[in-house]
């Protein structure tokens, strides 16, 4: 009897995650499927409740809101500031870094440079966006202690870290 996705099983499936206007994302990869433990946050919410319950063989489509994906996009996360906070450091649109706000460190996108300002985006790249995911599970099975210990699967059983 096939087991039943739950908190701490390993979890294997093949993915194709889309816009709603169609535009493929992400997928995994041609024969290796996406392998994490259930339960442990390692998914976005709309996914890990679309997979809870399910058993292997299942295929199943995912509608996935904002709010249960990436987050609604907070226009007060844009912000213009000065270019000469950026030094001589080299700016474009599309550069990520980390920067300290009041609410702490946080990871923003460069998505406008003028010759005095620089306007950078705090939301997630995703935030905002509907997702459709074409899923089959291919693999549910219990965690070994060393898995659950370290929080991620091992490869074959095995690990390279201690």
């Amino acid at each position: 009897m096939s087991q039943t996705i739950s908190q701490d099983k390993v979890v294997g499936i093949h993915y194709t995650v889309k816009t709603t206007e169609g535009q493929v994302l992400d997928q995994s990869k041609e024969g290796q499927p996406l392998q994490f433990i259930f339960g442990r946050g390692m998914l976005i919410k709309g996914l890990e409740n679309a997979l809870d319950g399910k058993v292997v063989g299942d295929k199943f489509v995912a509608d996935v809101a904002p709010a249960d994906a990436y987050g609604e996009r907070h226009d007060g996360l844009v912000q213009t500031v000065p270019r000469s906070l950026f030094g001589d450091n080299e700016v474009a649109v599309g550069m990520q870094f980390r920067a300290s706000t009041d609410a702490g460190d946080q990871s923003v996108m460069i998505v406008d440079v003028t010759d005095d300002e620089v306007t950078v985006d705090g939301n997630h790249p995703l935030a905002g966006v509907a997702l459709n995911f074409d899923v089959e599970v291919v693999e549910v099975r219990d965690a070994d202690p060393s898995e659950l210990d370290h929080g991620h699967v091992h490869a074959d059983g095995h690990h390279d870290h201690d």
